[in-house]
């Protein structure tokens, strides 16, 4: 009985395996002119021959034999719910070598092969999510292998083309502190300041300094909901997500009857996790759509403009850097003097961007959209 237990997890394991092949993700024409990530510019993986697909299931096969049910089951439910439901480290070995024909991978990366990423390289690509036991411990013994604990780095165009800018709107000042967004001369979206007094409050007070963010939802130009206060280090923002909490866009009330709304909507499933870390805040893509930044922090701080980056699916950009926006506070600068937030402010749009390249010129345009405002006092 317990072989035959075993030996069903593994089959299904193998069953729910990365494919091979892109998903119509890796298209060159998506990348490379956008800001996006680089990451998936070029299809490293192709189809593999008969042999080497034998080669890789007996190797796969043996390897998960080794490991005990329960952390069997708990990979399985991260693989087959695709990230979407809480699952276990997967603890193993960090330094044990394995061998596919004449390449040598360790078994954190092979289990990301299978599992996550076919065409991933090295480990340097992959950043460790917080949720993982494994984050921010070097070279320990024991290393999770759980492929949903990590995500992919973003690799920024450096520069980026003149054509895919346009005009940096962060520094300009809100023409009313209760107006919504608005599209000025320039090319983009001003600070969008809460409506209404209590909203106002969370944001203005000094008081209460245990937020480091909030959080607005829009649909076009109309926000949806109230401002969500962010206290936790990471927070998920979703529509659907199987187990979870945070910030649940699928509860908000919503009059928007617009078609292109309702679909966006429905597509941003598991959505991003927005975490504080260390070194800034990171970005991670959970859908199965692309999301679209833009920040001061990303860019070249003598930069005039700003790039709207296109995160994929299962990709971690470091949106915001807590230190690169200090520095771009000037004392002198009427504009930063009179609105001491407006270098503070990261803007998310899901599935559809925006800018020079699309047919959008401002996020104002884009269906379902997030307005990050960081406490920097």
């Amino acid at each position: 009985m317990f072989r035959t237990k075993r030996t069903g997890l593994v089959r299904r394991l193998w069953r729910s395996r990365a494919p091979v092949e892109g998903d119509g993700e890796t298209d060159t024409r998506t990348h490379g002119s956008r800001g996006c990530c680089m990451g998936k510019s070029t299809k490293v993986a192709g189809k593999t021959s008969a042999g080497t697909e034998a080669e890789l299931k007996a190797l796969t096969h043996s390897i998960l034999k080794k490991i005990k049910e329960k952390q069997l089951e708990g990979l399985l439910q991260a693989v087959e719910s695709k990230g979407g439901a809480r699952s276990p480290c997967l603890l193993l070995p960090s330094k044990v070598d394995t061998k596919l024909g004449q390449q040598s991978y360790s078994l954190p990366l092979l289990l990301y092969k299978v599992f996550r990423w076919s065409d991933l390289r090295h480990c340097s690509e992959l950043k460790r999510l917080p949720c993982c036991e494994s984050y921010g411990k070097i070279n320990p013994e024991l290393v999770c292998c759980n492929p949903h604990h990590m995500s992919r780095l973003c690799e920024l165009e450096s520069p980026p083309p003149p054509y895919s800018r346009y005009p940096m709107d962060f520094l300009k000042p809100p023409d009313s502190l209760d107006s919504g967004p608005s599209s000025t001369e320039t090319g983009g979206t001003t600070y969008s300041a809460p409506v209404g007094l209590s909203d106002s409050q969370a944001l203005q007070e000094s008081g209460d300094r245990s937020h480091w963010c909030v959080v607005a939802y829009w649909e076009e130009k109309t926000r949806v909901g109230r401002l969500y206060s962010v206290q936790e280090p990471s927070l998920d923002i979703f529509y659907d997500l199987p187990q979870g909490n945070g910030f649940c866009l699928g509860q908000l009330s919503s009059d928007n009857k617009s078609p292109l709304v309702q679909m966006v909507r429905t597509k941003i499933g598991y959505g991003i996790q927005l975490s504080r870390e260390p070194d800034g805040v990171w970005v991670y893509n959970r859908s199965c759509y692309p999301i679209f930044i833009k920040s001061a922090t990303l860019d070249n701080p003598d930069s005039r403009t700003l790039l709207v980056h296109k995160v994929f699916p299962g990709f971690s950009i470091k949106a915001f850097d807590f230190e690169k926006a200090d520095s771009l506070q000037r004392p002198n600068d009427h504009y930063f003097t009179q609105q001491p937030r407006t270098g503070f402010t990261v803007q998310i749009s899901f599935v559809k961007g925006w800018g020079q390249c699309y047919t959008r010129q401002f996020i104002s345009s884009c269906p379902c959209w997030l307005e990050v405002i960081f406490n920097n006092q």
